[in-house]
């Protein structure tokens, strides 16, 4: 069966971006960056593919994105209607709607969806945000790997924003940069 995972960058203070969805406060240092590029490839959008030298890496880990609709808009915003062309990509959301027909709105129940996700083939899933969807699919969560930016915000969208629902996760596996972003992976207890 395949895992979700929500990989995800968040700050000391349990942030994924600012109040307003802003995210680019997060530094992107080379050493971290030269560790995605090599492990998670494909979490880096499609339209910088190319000047990074990806173009023809094949996936590491996923084959298939999930998002919250404000995940999804900041590429809507730059015109972008397909942020990640390499992977099968869902958005969950009651509201929006697309025309583009690599990306698929998900309006249904996004439990049941993610559970049939996860029963067919293919690689792993990649949960990459938002904080509400998060919280909506936190029993579906097999694995979290949080990228720590020594960063503090005081405000915005949590890494969990849902209910107080304690869900227990045992760290597997923890990688520090030079630069202070600390990787953690975690698996469901």
């Amino acid at each position: 069966m395949r895992k979700l995972t929500y990989y995800v960058a968040a700050t000391l203070d349990g942030h994924i971006a600012g109040p307003a969805g802003q995210y680019d406060f997060f530094p992107l240092p080379a050493d971290l960056t030269e560790t995605i590029l090599a492990t998670y490839p494909e979490t880096i959008p499609g339209h910088l593919r190319q000047p990074l030298g990806l173009a023809d890496v094949p996936n590491q880990r996923f084959d298939t994105v999930v998002m919250g609709r404000g995940t999804y808009e900041p590429a809507l915003r730059e015109g972008i209607t397909s942020p990640y062309p390499h992977l099968r990509q869902y958005v969950v959301s009651r509201t929006l709607t697309t025309d583009d027909p690599r990306v698929t709105v998900v309006a249904d129940d996004p439990v049941t969806f993610v559970r049939e996700l996860k029963h067919g083939d293919g690689r792993d899933i990649w949960l990459c945000g938002g904080g509400k969807l998060a919280a909506t699919l936190r029993d579906e969560i097999d694995e979290l790997i949080i990228k720590r930016n020594p960063i503090i915000v005081g405000a915005g969208i949590p890494l969990f924003d849902g209910p107080f629902t304690p869900t227990t996760f045992t760290p597997t596996g923890t990688r520090e940069f030079a630069s202070g972003v600390v990787m953690t992976t975690y698996t469901r207890t």
